[in-house]
């Protein structure tokens, strides 16, 4: 199986974003709220930070203790709402425990929802009248296009630990013309009940249950495109996706690394968006 070069692509997009918000002479902006200490959502945010400052997009990150209230927060989010000069909002996810994320999102003015989570914009999605698309979902999306492998026609599998992720990303599959399958833990046993012969079947394997080497060569037929969500330390400090592509040399197709891959591409979307959002 071939790399899917998604730090590749994704730098090309940002090339591309810079050139047209100087060429537009826009002025795009994004507040970010980062709640806590937790390591991963800091280095995402210094991510998405650097992006920004790559391509001429502004930032106004908030870096609040985890005990700041919902009230404080949705506060800073009422502020950004009525700001005229923040054109994207979002919420560095997983907040920490004891706040309200289905209500701090909600604050959020649906036209300045960055990432696509806010209920107006996930009812849209499934409405087929999307305006804005979740970064990560319209990442996964150029990644799989760039393989010239098209979902019009074929079987796609997510398997991933909730619905909140397969759900949105399964309506855009479908739209795209694919027949989308979903797999997720037992609600009893919180295992996974599918067998790699029926991942065999896929043409497009979406992973995303943050567990290293949880997919391995033996659940992909030749041919098959393998979109790799998860992001695991082991322990020796190395990140590694969902998927071990150990064996993987013999086969068709395409998978993307770890790192390298999704992460990237989500920076990348999310800047277009802002952008977007600017105009």
């Amino acid at each position: 199986m071939q790399k899917i070069p998604g730090r590749q692509i994704a730098d090309q997009i940002l090339d591309d974003l810079k050139s047209e918000i100087q060429s537009k002479d826009l002025r795009p902006k994004l507040g970010v709220l980062l709640v806590g200490d937790d390591p991963a959502s800091a280095l995402y945010v210094a991510l998405k930070q650097k992006a920004a400052e790559r391509i001429g997009i502004l930032t106004d990150v908030r870096r609040l203790p985890a005990e700041t209230s919902d009230d404080e927060l949705k506060s800073i989010i009422s502020s950004w709402n009525e700001d005229k000069d923040v054109h994207g909002i979002l919420i560095q996810l997983p907040l920490p425990e004891g706040h309200d994320t289905d209500a701090l999102v909600a604050v959020i003015d649906p036209q300045k929802d960055a990432d696509g989570f806010h209920p107006i914009n996930v009812q849209a999605l499934q409405d087929g009248e999307a305006k804005i698309v979740p970064p990560l979902h319209e990442g996964i999306l150029r990644l799989i296009a760039s393989t010239g492998v098209t979902p019009n026609h074929s079987l796609a599998i997510i398997v991933a630990n909730s619905h909140i992720f397969a759900d949105p990303l399964k309506h855009i599959l479908e739209k795209a013309g694919a027949t989308v399958q979903i797999e997720i833990p037992s609600a009893t046993t919180g295992k996974f009940n599918f067998e790699d012969k029926e991942l065999r079947q896929a043409d497009t394997i979406v992973v995303a249950v943050g567990k290293a080497g949880f997919l391995t060569s033996n659940s992909v037929k030749d041919g098959t495109v393998l979109i790799d969500v998860g992001t695991n330390k082991t322990p020796d400090g190395k990140v590694r996706g969902d998927f071990d592509p150990t064996g993987s040399e013999e086969l068709q197709g395409w998978y993307t690394p770890v790192p390298g891959g999704v992460g990237p591409m989500t920076v990348a979307m999310l800047m277009k968006t802002v952008k977007d959002l600017a105009e």
